[in-house]
């Protein structure tokens, strides 16, 4: 079903931990996007009423579980957001995909 979406769908943006290798991996634009394990725990954390040790342990259990499906497509762009925002994760994804549509555009204020 995803592999359907994403083909009726031009421009559209998935996620995911094996997008780029298994659901559409002829996607123009891939990103591999990562951070330190403490850094993930600390974000995941903020957003939830866990602990941080108890979302770093959490998140190393998933991710030792879904290391199959975590591997980074050949072509993708590795984006490490261990000390980046938000904004400004975004803000480079953008610029990635459009520069490899061939689009310019000015520097963007963060939101």
């Amino acid at each position: 079903m995803q592999r359907e979406i994403i083909a009726n769908a031009p421009g559209i943006v998935a996620e995911g931990r094996d997008i780029g290798t298994v659901v559409a991996p002829d996607a123009s634009v891939k990103v591999f996007l990562t951070a330190d394990g403490a850094a993930r725990a600390g974000r995941r954390a903020a957003e939830a009423s866990w602990s941080a040790a108890a979302t770093r342990a959490d998140q190393d259990r998933r991710d030792r579980l879904d290391a199959d499906q975590s591997e980074k497509a050949a072509d993708a762009v590795v984006i490490d957001s261990t000390g980046l925002g938000l904004d400004e994760v975004v803000d480079t994804i953008v610029r990635l995909a459009r520069e490899r549509a061939g689009v310019s555009f000015p520097r963007q204020k963060s939101r």
